[in-house]
Formats: C-alpha cells, sequence, structure tokens
C-alpha cells in the first residue's frame, strides 16, 4: 500500500524522540503553549460565530432553516420540542434566556455558538491527545471549525453543537482513561455516554464504539461485574435529563405537541418511533447514489488534499494506537450509515459528525508530516531545521484561510431579520381576533414569548416533519376556522404559488398583505366585490 511505508516511518518512534521544533521549547512552557493554543482556536471560532449569529427571531425556510425558529421559542418558555425532545438541548439554551442583552431570540442563537466553540476547543484537546503536535491539531481543529456545515448551525437555534461539544466529552475522557487507566475515568465516561444521548438519538453510537475501545486497550475491565454494574447505572444516571419531559408535560405547557406524560407516549417522543419510516429507507442498491450524494457535500467542506491527509492520518493511527483507530472508524463508518439510511432534507446536517472524525484524523496526518520532516532534518543545524519546522507548522495553522471568506458569506445570519418582519407584518396587518395558519414560522415567538397579539388564534396543521409543498391541509384548516373570523396563512417559503390553486379551485383567493408577507383567505363572492 501507497501509505504504509510513510506511516512506519512516521510511527516508528513516539513523538517525544522526535526532536523537533516542540521539543527544542522550554518544557515548562509546553503545557501553557497547548493550553492557550487550544484557546485562541476556540475564541477564534467563538468570534467568527457571533460575528455571523442571526440577530432575532429567524425566518423557517424549507430549504435551510427548520427547527430553529421553534427551538428559540421552546428554550424560553420550555416547551416539549418534537421528537427526540431533546430535554438537555432546551434546558442548557434556556439558561442563556437570562443573559441581560439582546434579544430572547439572540440569546438562543448565542446557546449554539457558545457551545460550538466549546466543542472546538475539546476537538482541540482530543487532536492533541491523538497526536502530540499543537500546531498540527490547530490545524485541524480549525478545518473543522470552519467547515461549512458545522459553522452553519453555530448562528441559529440548534441542537449540533452541542452534539458535538458532548461527543468530545467522551472521546476526551476515554482518551485520558486509555493513559491513566482509572476505573473513574471509565464511569465518568458511561455517564456521558448516557448524557450525550439525551440531546442527539446518534450519540448512542458512543456506547459500543466506547465498548470497542476498552475491550481494545484492556479488555479484562469489561469482565469486571462490579464495574460494569456502576458504568452501566452511571449510564442511567446520565440519561435523567429525559425526566424532564413527562414532568414539564404534567404542567400543562403552552406546547406540547407528544405529551411524554404516559409511558407510551414518552417512549415514542424519545425513540423517534414517528420518524421511523424514515430511518433505514433506502435499499443496498440505492446507497452508491446516496455516497455519491455524500462526497458532493464532504467535497463542499475540505478541499480534496485534506482528505488525502486524512486517509494518511488515518493509516499512521492505525500503527500508533490501533484502540483509537478502531474507536473512531467505528463511529465514523456508523454515523455515515445512518445518516446514508435517513431519508429527510437535510441529511447532510447528519454528516457532521463524520466530518468531526475525519478532522481528527487530519491531525493525526498532520502531526506525521511534522514527525517525519523533524526525523529527516535531524543532522541539520538547529536554525535552519526549525525554519523548516516552523514553516510546515505555520502552514498547517493557515490550511483553514483559503476558501473562508467565501464559507462565512454562505452561513452569515447577521443580516437576517425576515422573521422579525414576518411578526411585526402580522402584528400590524392582522384583523383582531382572527386565525393564523403557518408552519413552525415565527408566530408562535409573537405570541409566546414576546406575549403580543394573544389575540390571535394560531394554529400549525401539520405534525412535526409531515409539511409537504403542496398540501389540502391548508385548505381544510381555514374552511373550519372561517366560520369563527377571518383567517390568514404564512405559507412557508415560496410554497403560497402551489396552494393557491387548491384554494382557487375550492371557491377562494389567497389575497395578500401589502408586504407579501401573508395572505388572507377570502371566499369568492367577497373577494369580487
Amino acid at each position: 500500500m501507497r501509505y504504509a511505508g510513510l506511516a512506519r516511518r512516521a510511527s516508528a518512534a513516539p513523538p517525544e524522540a522526535f526532536r523537533s521544533l516542540e521539543s527544542v521549547k522550554v518544557a515548562a512552557g509546553h503545557r501553557a503553549l497547548s493550553i492557550a493554543l487550544g484557546l485562541g482556536t476556540a475564541l477564534t471560532a467563538l468570534a467568527l460565530y457571533v460575528g455571523t449569529l442571526a440577530p432575532t427571531v429567524l425566518y423557517y425556510d424549507p430549504r435551510g432553516i427548520y427547527d430553529s425558529v421553534t427551538f428559540q421559542v421552546y428554550a424560553y418558555i420550555l416547551d416539549i420540542p418534537h421528537p427526540t425532545g431533546y430535554p438537555t438541548y432546551t434546558m442548557l439554551a434556556h439558561l442563556f434566556t437570562y443573559l441581560p442583552f439582546g434579544n430572547v431570540a439572540y440569546r438562543v442563537n448565542l446557546a449554539s455558538a457558545v457551545f460550538g466553540a466549546a466543542g472546538v476547543a475539546l476537538v482541540f484537546a482530543v487532536c492533541l491527545m491523538l497526536t502530540g503536535r499543537r500546531w498540527a491539531s490547530a490545524g485541524a481543529t480549525l478545518l473543522f471549525a470552519v467547515s461549512e456545515a458545522f459553522w452553519s448551525q453555530a448562528v441559529i437555534a440548534e441542537v449540533y453543537t452541542l452534539n458535538v461539544l458532548l461527543v468530545m466529552l467522551v472521546l476526551v475522557t476515554l482518551l485520558a482513561w486509555q493513559r491513566r487507566r482509572t476505573n473513574r475515568l471509565l464511569l465518568l465516561a458511561a455517564f456521558l455516554m448516557g448524557f450525550a444521548m439525551t440531546n442527539h438519538m446518534t450519540s448512542g453510537l458512543l456506547l459500543p464504539a466506547g465498548m470497542l475501545f476498552v475491550a481494545l486497550v484492556d479488555r479484562s475491565r469489561l469482565f469486571d461485574w462490579r464495574l460494569v454494574l456502576k458504568g452501566f447505572g452511571l449510564f442511567l444516571v446520565g440519561l435523567t435529563p429525559y425526566l424532564y419531559l413527562p414532568i414539564r408535560a404534567s404542567m400543562n405547557p403552552p406546547v406540547n405537541e407528544m405529551n411524554p406524560s404516559t409511558l407510551g407516549n414518552f417512549l415514542i417522543l424519545v425513540s423517534g418511533q414517528k420518524f421511523e419510516d424514515r430511518m433505514f429507507a433506502f435499499s443496498p442498491l440505492e446507497l452508491p447514489g446516496r455516497l455519491m450524494s455524500y462526497f458532493g457535500h464532504l467535497f463542499d467542506q475540505f478541499h480534496p488534499a485534506f482528505l488525502i491527509v486524512a486517509v494518511v492520518g488515518a493509516i499512521c493511527l492505525y500503527f500508533r494506537n490501533r484502540a483509537a483507530f478502531a474507536m473512531l472508524m467505528f463511529l465514523y463508518l456508523g454515523w455515515l450509515f445512518y445518516a446514508l439510511e435517513y431519508n429527510i432534507v437535510d441529511v447532510y446536517l447528519y454528516y457532521i459528525p463524520t466530518y468531526l472524525i475525519l478532522c481528527l484524523y487530519i491531525a493525526v496526518g498532520f502531526g506525521a508530516a511534522l514527525d517525519l520532516v523533524a526525523s529527516r532534518t535531524e543532522d541539520l543545524p538547529d536554525l535552519q531545521r526549525i525554519g523548516i519546522l516552523a514553516t510546515l507548522a505555520i502552514l498547517m495553522l493557515l490550511a483553514p484561510v483559503p476558501g473562508i471568506d467565501g464559507t462565512a458569506s454562505s452561513v452569515d445570519r447577521s443580516w437576517d431579520y425576515r422573521g422579525r418582519e414576518t411578526i411585526e407584518a402580522v402584528a400590524s396587518g392582522a384583523a383582531k381576533d382572527s386565525t393564523v395558519l403557518h408552519n413552525s414560522s415565527s408566530l408562535w415567538y409573537l405570541n409566546l414569548v414576546e406575549g403580543r397579539r394573544t389575540d390571535l388564534t394560531v394554529r400549525d396543521p401539520f405534525p412535526a416533519g409531515e409539511w409537504t409543498t403542496r398540501s389540502k391541509r391548508w385548505l381544510t384548516e381555514a374552511q373550519k376556522h372561517l366560520e369563527d373570523g377571518r383567517v390568514y396563512i404564512i405559507f412557508p417559503g415560496t410554497s403560497a404559488a402551489q396552494n393557491a390553486t387548491l384554494f382557487n379551485e375550492a371557491g377562494y383567493d389567497l389575497v395578500p398583505d401589502e408586504e407579501g408577507v401573508f395572505y388572507e383567505v377570502v371566499r369568492r363572492e367577497r373577494s369580487s366585490r
């Protein structure tokens, strides 16, 4: 294999054996410099996220913004989100609503930026634990931090940055256990695995991956029944945020889609059973096409050269730390397969964990390159040798810079006031005691967060995930409420035109407001006067 020789040479001796750029530094300053670089990486990411953060309530757009509007509301009023409940995200994001600056929506958006920056700090920590190379770790970490998919979720109210943070907490703990072999770290990892699941169901893959890792490092731990029982108990303790769902449901919150106050409804909610027809939805013959789509998204995130580095890094890690290699590869393939088999519009967000794993491999590849150059330049004068290594380290650190402007432009939400404009248009234009139909729009925010226009009856005809561009549900729901007064509709995106014919055929017209934000449903005989 072409890279096998390179991998063996790069891994023939541990990193500390090489007299590299880092090894000539004062030993006492190593840890402080690593901490400073890790914090600098995280703060750089935070500055980018805050600079492009959505400033207010978001506008529901089926082409890119899905659950964020409802999360902004649920985090404030502590409601029950759609499956799988997301109790940990809801409660942690709620804490940000107490900040003394910005509007509520901005504060919830800010939670994603903070979770993302904290996750970036832990990505650096894991990279450093795998490579022992701080500059290689920083370069790979920044590649992930400014990848389009992850950055796009750090500027809106979403669960994906918190998911990365919790995943990295587990990996940091497991790698620390590999070095220290203390049972307390294993027990902490077990707790964190359960805790991570309460934010996103895909984190459940951490449990078998962690068991594989432990088996390869020290399988005797898996046969210590006292340790296993303690670990299982702490895993269950980690799941306790799920108790929020039935407890809060019993308080009759304003929004409670699944009402998880009964055991049956609770299990349906947290398992995502409502979406089970979308899971594992594709046949083996369809997977090659799905895989090609994945690679299309992947090449949008990283230059192909970095993917080659990831391959080299994976090979090097196989020779250096097979337990870590196996755990990361298990996670990568498991998350990839789940995403490929999941039939949802925003499946590209489920690819984010795979990008994370690839960046860990890139860090190892960067580190192996530094190790190799260090070993090949041992006979050079120190100044010349340090100059070569410093140049290579700087190039790795600057690796994310090309194309960052384009990524920033594509993910930037600092200009986005469409949700606010929708709220103000309805607040000033809807008749008193009328009904407004919508799908996941900012109208919930108007009523439940700002407490304005409480005279309006706000209805969403679609259960979570069941909105379609053209649907008779708009017509059916409008006809029902027309008996009580005037009815308006906020159609997501540009779907008003697709639904207009349904209303016209039934004898209704859709009359837009002055701003073109919403439409009044008017019987034909009335509109023709």
